[in-house]
Protein backbone atom coordinates (compact mmCIF):
# COMPACT_ATOMS: atom_id res chain seq x y z
CA UNK A 1 0.00 0.00 0.00
CA UNK A 2 1.68 3.83 -0.54
CA UNK A 3 2.23 5.05 2.60
CA UNK A 4 1.59 9.04 2.68
CA UNK A 5 2.55 11.32 5.15
CA UNK A 6 0.88 12.77 7.81
CA UNK A 7 0.45 16.87 6.49
CA UNK A 8 0.89 15.61 2.52
CA UNK A 9 -2.76 17.61 2.35
CA UNK A 10 -2.01 20.82 4.54
CA UNK A 11 -3.46 23.53 3.23
CA UNK A 12 -5.16 27.07 4.18
CA UNK A 13 -8.58 27.35 6.07
CA UNK A 14 -10.39 29.26 3.36
CA UNK A 15 -12.64 27.40 1.25
CA UNK A 16 -11.55 25.88 -1.35
CA UNK A 17 -13.18 26.30 -5.10
CA UNK A 18 -13.76 22.80 -6.58
CA UNK A 19 -11.03 22.99 -9.06
CA UNK A 20 -8.29 24.14 -6.48
CA UNK A 21 -9.36 21.10 -4.33
CA UNK A 22 -8.67 18.70 -6.93
CA UNK A 23 -5.55 20.06 -8.49
CA UNK A 24 -4.04 19.89 -4.93
CA UNK A 25 -4.49 16.38 -4.66
CA UNK A 26 -3.36 15.45 -8.13
CA UNK A 27 -0.11 17.05 -6.93
CA UNK A 28 0.47 15.70 -3.84
CA UNK A 29 -1.15 12.33 -4.19
CA UNK A 30 1.24 9.81 -5.19
CA UNK A 31 0.44 6.73 -7.72
CA UNK A 32 0.67 3.27 -6.40
CA UNK A 33 3.81 1.79 -7.56
CA UNK A 34 2.54 -1.89 -7.73
CA UNK A 35 1.87 -3.52 -11.71
CA UNK A 36 0.90 -6.36 -12.95
CA UNK A 37 0.53 -7.91 -16.17
CA UNK A 38 -3.33 -8.61 -17.25
CA UNK A 39 -4.61 -10.40 -20.61
CA UNK A 40 -6.43 -7.71 -22.83
CA UNK A 41 -9.89 -9.60 -21.94
CA UNK A 42 -9.21 -7.93 -18.57
CA UNK A 43 -7.81 -5.21 -19.16
CA UNK A 44 -10.87 -2.58 -19.61
CA UNK A 45 -11.14 -0.06 -17.32
CA UNK A 46 -7.67 -0.76 -15.88
CA UNK A 47 -5.19 2.28 -15.74
CA UNK A 48 -2.19 1.69 -18.21
CA UNK A 49 1.57 1.74 -16.28
CA UNK A 50 3.84 2.51 -19.41
CA UNK A 51 3.56 4.33 -22.41
CA UNK A 52 2.92 1.79 -25.27
CA UNK A 53 4.13 2.42 -28.98
CA UNK A 54 2.98 0.81 -32.01
CA UNK A 55 5.23 -2.33 -32.83
CA UNK A 56 4.32 -2.24 -35.95
CA UNK A 57 2.53 -0.55 -38.36
CA UNK A 58 -1.61 0.09 -39.03
CA UNK A 59 -2.63 -0.64 -42.05
CA UNK A 60 0.70 -3.04 -42.48
CA UNK A 61 0.29 -2.49 -46.38
CA UNK A 62 -1.16 -0.37 -48.82
CA UNK A 63 -4.46 -1.70 -49.34
CA UNK A 64 -8.20 -1.09 -50.11
CA UNK A 65 -11.03 0.68 -48.03
CA UNK A 66 -13.91 -1.11 -50.38
CA UNK A 67 -15.39 -3.12 -52.89
CA UNK A 68 -14.31 -2.73 -56.59
CA UNK A 69 -11.32 -1.98 -58.72
CA UNK A 70 -8.29 -0.87 -58.40
CA UNK A 71 -6.00 0.73 -61.12
CA UNK A 72 -2.68 3.10 -61.90
CA UNK A 73 -4.80 6.24 -61.99
CA UNK A 74 -2.23 7.27 -64.95
CA UNK A 75 -3.47 4.45 -67.00
CA UNK A 76 -7.00 6.59 -67.04
CA UNK A 77 -8.26 8.21 -69.90
CA UNK A 78 -7.90 12.57 -69.25
CA UNK A 79 -11.79 12.53 -69.90
CA UNK A 80 -14.67 10.51 -69.67
CA UNK A 81 -15.10 7.10 -68.70
CA UNK A 82 -12.23 4.54 -68.70
CA UNK A 83 -12.85 0.88 -69.88
CA UNK A 84 -9.95 -1.38 -69.08
CA UNK A 85 -9.23 -5.07 -68.73
CA UNK A 86 -9.61 -6.93 -65.77
CA UNK A 87 -5.97 -7.83 -64.94
CA UNK A 88 -6.47 -10.49 -62.64
CA UNK A 89 -7.89 -10.66 -58.84
CA UNK A 90 -7.11 -9.80 -55.49
CA UNK A 91 -9.49 -11.04 -51.83
CA UNK A 92 -8.24 -9.92 -48.24
CA UNK A 93 -5.70 -12.13 -46.50
CA UNK A 94 -5.06 -14.00 -49.93
CA UNK A 95 -2.31 -13.86 -52.72
CA UNK A 96 -2.70 -11.93 -55.98
CA UNK A 97 -4.38 -14.19 -58.57
CA UNK A 98 -3.00 -12.82 -62.11
CA UNK A 99 -5.19 -13.01 -64.80
CA UNK A 100 -1.93 -13.31 -66.99
CA UNK A 101 0.92 -12.59 -66.60
CA UNK A 102 2.85 -10.34 -64.54
CA UNK A 103 2.31 -7.16 -66.18
CA UNK A 104 -0.97 -5.46 -65.08
CA UNK A 105 0.04 -2.11 -66.95
CA UNK A 106 -3.50 -0.60 -68.44
CA UNK A 107 -5.15 -3.04 -66.80
CA UNK A 108 -8.28 -3.01 -63.54
CA UNK A 109 -7.72 -5.76 -60.80
CA UNK A 110 -10.97 -7.16 -59.02
CA UNK A 111 -9.87 -6.15 -55.36
CA UNK A 112 -11.91 -6.57 -51.82
CA UNK A 113 -11.66 -4.74 -48.57
CA UNK A 114 -8.74 -5.06 -46.61
CA UNK A 115 -6.75 -6.70 -49.78
CA UNK A 116 -3.26 -5.59 -50.80
CA UNK A 117 -3.31 -2.89 -53.39
CA UNK A 118 -1.25 -4.22 -56.65
CA UNK A 119 1.85 -3.72 -57.66
CA UNK A 120 1.76 -0.44 -59.26
CA UNK A 121 -1.73 0.60 -58.24
CA UNK A 122 -2.64 3.66 -56.48
CA UNK A 123 -6.96 4.23 -56.89
CA UNK A 124 -9.79 2.29 -56.41
CA UNK A 125 -12.93 2.35 -57.91
CA UNK A 126 -15.94 1.34 -56.07
CA UNK A 127 -18.10 -1.50 -57.45
CA UNK A 128 -20.98 -0.04 -57.62
CA UNK A 129 -19.77 3.06 -60.14
CA UNK A 130 -18.59 0.47 -62.10
CA UNK A 131 -20.27 -1.44 -64.93
CA UNK A 132 -18.83 -4.87 -67.47
CA UNK A 133 -18.76 -5.00 -70.81
CA UNK A 134 -20.03 -7.97 -73.04
CA UNK A 135 -16.42 -8.68 -73.70
CA UNK A 136 -15.12 -8.64 -69.60
CA UNK A 137 -13.39 -5.73 -69.27
CA UNK A 138 -14.75 -3.09 -66.55
CA UNK A 139 -16.08 1.09 -67.15
CA UNK A 140 -14.38 2.89 -65.03
CA UNK A 141 -16.66 6.90 -64.52
CA UNK A 142 -14.60 9.92 -64.31
CA UNK A 143 -14.37 12.23 -61.39
CA UNK A 144 -11.56 9.88 -58.61
CA UNK A 145 -8.39 11.57 -57.83
CA UNK A 146 -5.26 9.57 -57.32
CA UNK A 147 -5.04 7.27 -54.21
CA UNK A 148 -8.97 7.44 -53.83
CA UNK A 149 -10.47 4.62 -51.73
CA UNK A 150 -6.71 3.54 -51.26
CA UNK A 151 -5.37 3.19 -47.33
CA UNK A 152 -1.73 3.82 -47.23
CA UNK A 153 0.11 1.67 -45.23
CA UNK A 154 0.58 3.56 -41.08
CA UNK A 155 -1.46 5.74 -42.21
CA UNK A 156 -3.13 4.61 -38.43
CA UNK A 157 -0.54 4.68 -36.71
CA UNK A 158 3.48 4.12 -37.73
CA UNK A 159 5.87 1.91 -36.02
CA UNK A 160 7.33 3.09 -32.96
CA UNK A 161 4.56 6.10 -32.44
CA UNK A 162 2.46 6.51 -29.59
CA UNK A 163 -0.26 4.56 -29.26
CA UNK A 164 -1.94 4.52 -25.74
CA UNK A 165 -0.33 7.38 -23.30
CA UNK A 166 0.64 5.96 -19.69
CA UNK A 167 -2.53 6.82 -17.29
CA UNK A 168 -5.10 6.14 -19.38
CA UNK A 169 -8.14 4.38 -18.08
CA UNK A 170 -8.24 1.53 -20.98
CA UNK A 171 -11.62 2.04 -22.44
CA UNK A 172 -12.98 -1.32 -25.15
CA UNK A 173 -11.26 1.10 -28.44
CA UNK A 174 -8.50 1.16 -26.56
CA UNK A 175 -8.37 -3.03 -26.47
CA UNK A 176 -9.26 -2.53 -29.87
CA UNK A 177 -6.05 -0.86 -30.63
CA UNK A 178 -3.63 -3.29 -28.85
CA UNK A 179 -4.83 -6.09 -30.15
CA UNK A 180 -4.84 -4.51 -33.91
CA UNK A 181 -0.94 -4.36 -32.62
CA UNK A 182 -0.96 -7.89 -32.24
CA UNK A 183 -0.99 -7.43 -28.24
CA UNK A 184 -2.65 -9.84 -25.82
CA UNK A 185 -1.62 -8.73 -22.46
CA UNK A 186 -1.17 -4.97 -20.91
CA UNK A 187 0.75 -3.71 -18.17
CA UNK A 188 -1.88 -1.97 -15.73
CA UNK A 189 -1.72 0.04 -11.96
CA UNK A 190 -2.56 -2.64 -9.53
CA UNK A 191 -6.21 -1.89 -8.36
CA UNK A 192 -6.64 0.63 -5.38
CA UNK A 193 -8.59 -0.62 -2.34
CA UNK A 194 -10.87 1.14 -0.39
CA UNK A 195 -12.32 0.83 2.89
CA UNK A 196 -16.15 2.59 3.17
CA UNK A 197 -18.30 3.14 5.70
CA UNK A 198 -21.18 5.38 6.91
CA UNK A 199 -22.11 7.15 10.24
CA UNK A 200 -24.95 7.96 12.10
CA UNK A 201 -27.14 6.72 14.71
CA UNK A 202 -30.38 7.00 12.63
CA UNK A 203 -29.25 5.13 9.94
CA UNK A 204 -30.38 1.17 9.14
CA UNK A 205 -28.98 -0.86 6.25
CA UNK A 206 -31.72 -1.17 3.70
CA UNK A 207 -30.88 -5.21 3.89
CA UNK A 208 -32.02 -6.21 6.97
CA UNK A 209 -35.59 -8.18 7.14
CA UNK A 210 -38.16 -6.30 6.09
CA UNK A 211 -40.36 -7.14 9.04
CA UNK A 212 -43.09 -4.93 10.81
CA UNK A 213 -40.98 -2.15 13.17
CA UNK A 214 -37.63 -2.44 11.34
CA UNK A 215 -37.45 0.68 10.48
CA UNK A 216 -38.57 3.20 13.36
CA UNK A 217 -39.78 6.90 12.99
CA UNK A 218 -36.68 8.35 13.75
CA UNK A 219 -34.40 6.18 11.34
CA UNK A 220 -33.44 6.34 7.78
CA UNK A 221 -31.79 4.09 5.13
CA UNK A 222 -28.11 4.25 4.47
CA UNK A 223 -28.14 5.11 0.89
CA UNK A 224 -24.78 6.80 0.83
CA UNK A 225 -22.80 3.76 1.77
CA UNK A 226 -24.54 1.83 -1.48
CA UNK A 227 -24.09 4.91 -3.56
CA UNK A 228 -20.40 5.40 -2.86
CA UNK A 229 -19.44 1.87 -3.06
CA UNK A 230 -20.89 2.02 -6.70
CA UNK A 231 -18.69 4.88 -7.41
CA UNK A 232 -15.99 3.40 -6.51
CA UNK A 233 -16.16 0.22 -8.16
CA UNK A 234 -17.37 2.25 -11.53
CA UNK A 235 -13.81 3.77 -10.85
CA UNK A 236 -11.78 0.32 -10.84
CA UNK A 237 -11.26 0.20 -7.08
CA UNK A 238 -11.83 -3.09 -5.20
CA UNK A 239 -14.53 -2.36 -2.05
CA UNK A 240 -14.33 -3.33 1.85
CA UNK A 241 -17.36 -2.41 3.52
CA UNK A 242 -17.44 -1.37 7.27
CA UNK A 243 -21.02 -0.73 7.43
CA UNK A 244 -22.68 1.65 9.37
CA UNK A 245 -20.69 3.08 13.02
CA UNK A 246 -23.14 5.01 15.51
CA UNK A 247 -21.95 8.63 16.55
CA UNK A 248 -19.33 7.08 18.83
CA UNK A 249 -15.43 8.52 18.54
CA UNK A 250 -14.04 5.43 20.00
CA UNK A 251 -15.83 3.17 17.31
CA UNK A 252 -15.01 5.81 14.73
CA UNK A 253 -11.28 5.93 15.39
CA UNK A 254 -11.21 2.06 15.87
CA UNK A 255 -12.75 1.73 12.63
CA UNK A 256 -10.31 4.32 11.17
CA UNK A 257 -7.17 2.20 12.73
CA UNK A 258 -8.58 -0.93 11.42
CA UNK A 259 -9.45 0.41 8.13
CA UNK A 260 -6.19 2.35 7.71
CA UNK A 261 -4.34 -1.43 7.23
CA UNK A 262 -4.48 -3.03 4.24
CA UNK A 263 -6.40 -0.47 2.71
CA UNK A 264 -5.40 2.68 -0.14
CA UNK A 265 -8.53 4.80 1.03
CA UNK A 266 -10.45 4.99 3.11
CA UNK A 267 -14.10 6.47 2.23
CA UNK A 268 -16.79 7.75 4.87
CA UNK A 269 -20.17 9.90 4.87
CA UNK A 270 -21.72 12.14 7.58
CA UNK A 271 -19.80 13.24 10.77
CA UNK A 272 -17.62 15.43 9.10
CA UNK A 273 -19.08 19.01 9.82
CA UNK A 274 -19.03 20.92 13.33
CA UNK A 275 -21.96 19.86 15.12
CA UNK A 276 -21.99 18.04 18.53
CA UNK A 277 -22.60 14.63 16.86
CA UNK A 278 -20.23 15.00 14.25
CA UNK A 279 -17.72 12.74 15.81
CA UNK A 280 -15.56 11.53 12.19
CA UNK A 281 -13.49 14.88 12.26
CA UNK A 282 -12.41 14.22 15.98
CA UNK A 283 -11.67 10.90 15.60
CA UNK A 284 -9.21 11.63 12.63
CA UNK A 285 -7.46 14.47 14.46
CA UNK A 286 -7.06 11.71 17.37
CA UNK A 287 -5.31 9.00 14.83
CA UNK A 288 -3.78 11.39 12.00
CA UNK A 289 -4.05 14.41 10.31
CA UNK A 290 -6.41 16.47 9.13
CA UNK A 291 -7.27 19.23 6.88
CA UNK A 292 -10.78 20.26 6.85
CA UNK A 293 -12.03 21.66 3.57
CA UNK A 294 -14.22 23.79 3.66
CA UNK A 295 -15.50 23.55 -0.14
CA UNK A 296 -16.98 26.83 -2.09
CA UNK A 297 -19.96 24.71 -3.25
CA UNK A 298 -23.55 24.14 -3.03
CA UNK A 299 -24.65 21.44 -2.00
CA UNK A 300 -21.88 19.85 -0.29
CA UNK A 301 -20.18 22.19 1.81
CA UNK A 302 -18.01 20.15 4.32
CA UNK A 303 -15.79 17.65 2.89
CA UNK A 304 -12.70 16.24 5.16
CA UNK A 305 -9.27 15.31 3.82
CA UNK A 306 -6.27 13.20 5.70
CA UNK A 307 -4.13 10.90 6.55
CA UNK A 308 -4.58 8.14 9.36
CA UNK A 309 -1.31 5.54 9.25
CA UNK A 310 -0.28 6.56 5.77
CA UNK A 311 -3.92 5.72 4.31
CA UNK A 312 -5.52 8.93 2.35
CA UNK A 313 -8.87 9.49 3.98
CA UNK A 314 -12.04 11.39 2.25
CA UNK A 315 -15.07 12.51 4.35
CA UNK A 316 -18.20 13.22 2.24
CA UNK A 317 -20.83 15.00 3.85
CA UNK A 318 -24.10 13.34 5.07
CA UNK A 319 -26.82 14.32 2.29
CA UNK A 320 -26.24 11.77 -0.45
CA UNK A 321 -26.69 14.24 -3.17
CA UNK A 322 -23.57 16.44 -1.29
CA UNK A 323 -21.70 13.20 -1.19
CA UNK A 324 -22.33 12.35 -4.87
CA UNK A 325 -20.83 15.96 -5.76
CA UNK A 326 -18.00 15.67 -3.34
CA UNK A 327 -17.17 12.24 -5.04
CA UNK A 328 -17.00 13.08 -8.46
CA UNK A 329 -15.57 16.78 -8.35
CA UNK A 330 -13.17 15.96 -5.46
CA UNK A 331 -12.81 12.51 -4.90
CA UNK A 332 -12.49 11.25 -8.18
CA UNK A 333 -9.82 13.40 -8.47
CA UNK A 334 -7.67 11.84 -5.50
CA UNK A 335 -8.51 8.47 -6.81
CA UNK A 336 -6.85 8.99 -10.10
CA UNK A 337 -3.69 10.22 -8.53
CA UNK A 338 -3.60 7.22 -6.61
CA UNK A 339 -4.16 5.05 -9.44
CA UNK A 340 -1.86 6.76 -12.16
CA UNK A 341 -4.39 8.15 -13.98
CA UNK A 342 -4.50 11.16 -15.80
CA UNK A 343 -7.59 13.26 -14.12
CA UNK A 344 -9.01 15.45 -16.13
CA UNK A 345 -12.00 17.96 -15.65
CA UNK A 346 -15.41 17.06 -16.53
CA UNK A 347 -16.11 18.52 -20.16
CA UNK A 348 -19.29 21.29 -19.72
CA UNK A 349 -21.24 21.81 -22.87
CA UNK A 350 -23.05 24.78 -23.12
CA UNK A 351 -26.44 25.39 -23.50
CA UNK A 352 -29.44 27.35 -22.75
CA UNK A 353 -31.40 28.04 -19.74
CA UNK A 354 -34.59 27.20 -19.11
CA UNK A 355 -35.07 28.59 -15.72
CA UNK A 356 -34.55 31.84 -13.74
CA UNK A 357 -32.36 31.30 -11.21
CA UNK A 358 -30.86 33.19 -8.01
CA UNK A 359 -27.04 32.57 -6.27
CA UNK A 360 -24.97 34.13 -3.89
CA UNK A 361 -21.49 35.13 -5.27
CA UNK A 362 -18.57 33.43 -4.13
CA UNK A 363 -20.07 29.69 -4.22
CA UNK A 364 -20.35 27.24 -7.34
CA UNK A 365 -23.06 25.61 -7.33
CA UNK A 366 -25.32 22.54 -9.19
CA UNK A 367 -27.94 22.48 -10.15
CA UNK A 368 -29.49 18.66 -11.02
CA UNK A 369 -31.18 19.53 -14.49
CA UNK A 370 -32.77 17.65 -17.65
CA UNK A 371 -32.11 18.64 -21.40
CA UNK A 372 -34.67 19.41 -24.42
CA UNK A 373 -34.64 20.79 -27.17
CA UNK A 374 -37.15 24.38 -27.42
CA UNK A 375 -39.08 24.75 -30.28
CA UNK A 376 -36.28 26.23 -32.40
CA UNK A 377 -34.31 23.41 -31.77
CA UNK A 378 -31.76 24.94 -29.16
CA UNK A 379 -31.01 23.23 -26.57
CA UNK A 380 -31.71 23.88 -23.03
CA UNK A 381 -31.73 23.15 -19.58
CA UNK A 382 -34.62 22.59 -17.43
CA UNK A 383 -33.72 22.84 -13.43
CA UNK A 384 -35.56 19.86 -11.49
CA UNK A 385 -37.63 21.05 -9.10
CA UNK A 386 -36.75 19.81 -5.67
CA UNK A 387 -33.04 20.71 -5.44
CA UNK A 388 -32.07 19.66 -1.75
CA UNK A 389 -28.81 18.00 -0.89
CA UNK A 390 -31.15 14.91 0.40
CA UNK A 391 -33.71 14.89 -2.87
CA UNK A 392 -32.20 11.44 -4.39
CA UNK A 393 -34.44 11.65 -7.23
CA UNK A 394 -32.83 14.87 -8.52
CA UNK A 395 -30.16 12.83 -9.90
CA UNK A 396 -32.14 10.03 -11.09
CA UNK A 397 -34.62 12.21 -13.09
CA UNK A 398 -32.25 14.13 -14.50
CA UNK A 399 -29.04 13.98 -17.01
CA UNK A 400 -26.58 16.43 -14.89
CA UNK A 401 -25.73 19.17 -13.67
CA UNK A 402 -25.50 22.97 -14.63
CA UNK A 403 -22.65 24.25 -13.11
CA UNK A 404 -23.28 27.81 -12.07
CA UNK A 405 -19.47 29.28 -11.61
CA UNK A 406 -19.15 31.49 -8.55
CA UNK A 407 -19.34 34.34 -10.17
CA UNK A 408 -22.47 34.27 -11.22
CA UNK A 409 -25.53 35.69 -9.30
CA UNK A 410 -28.80 35.63 -11.29
CA UNK A 411 -29.87 33.66 -14.29
CA UNK A 412 -32.44 34.37 -16.79
CA UNK A 413 -34.15 31.99 -19.31
CA UNK A 414 -32.33 31.54 -22.40
CA UNK A 415 -28.74 32.94 -20.90
CA UNK A 416 -25.96 30.34 -21.74
CA UNK A 417 -25.07 27.97 -19.01
CA UNK A 418 -22.75 25.12 -18.70
CA UNK A 419 -23.96 21.99 -18.59
CA UNK A 420 -22.06 18.53 -17.16
CA UNK A 421 -23.50 15.25 -18.33
CA UNK A 422 -23.43 12.55 -15.41
CA UNK A 423 -21.90 10.03 -17.77
CA UNK A 424 -18.20 11.98 -17.75
CA UNK A 425 -17.97 12.23 -13.97
CA UNK A 426 -19.12 8.67 -12.85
Amino acid sequence: MTQLGQDIFAAGEKPMRVEEAAAWLVARAPATGDLETVSIFEADGRILAHDLTAPLALPGFDNSAVDGYAVAFKDLATAGESVLPIGGRMAAGRSFDPAGGDDLSGTAVRIFTGAMMPPGMNTVFMQEDCRLTADGRVVLPPGLKPGDNRRLRGEDIDVGALAIAAGRRLAPEDIGLAAALGLDRLTVRRRLKAAIFSTGDELVCPVLPRIEGALQAPDAYDANRFLLCALLRRQGLEVTDLGILPDDKTQIAAALRKAAKGHDLIVSSGGVSVGEEDHVKAAILEQGSLHFWRLAIKPGRPLAMGVIDGAPFIGLPGNPVAAFIGFVFVARALIAALSGARFEAPLAVPVASGFAYRKKAGRREFLRASLFRDASGVLTAEKYAGQGAAVLTSLTRTRGFVDLPEEAVEIAPGDRVNFIDYDLIR
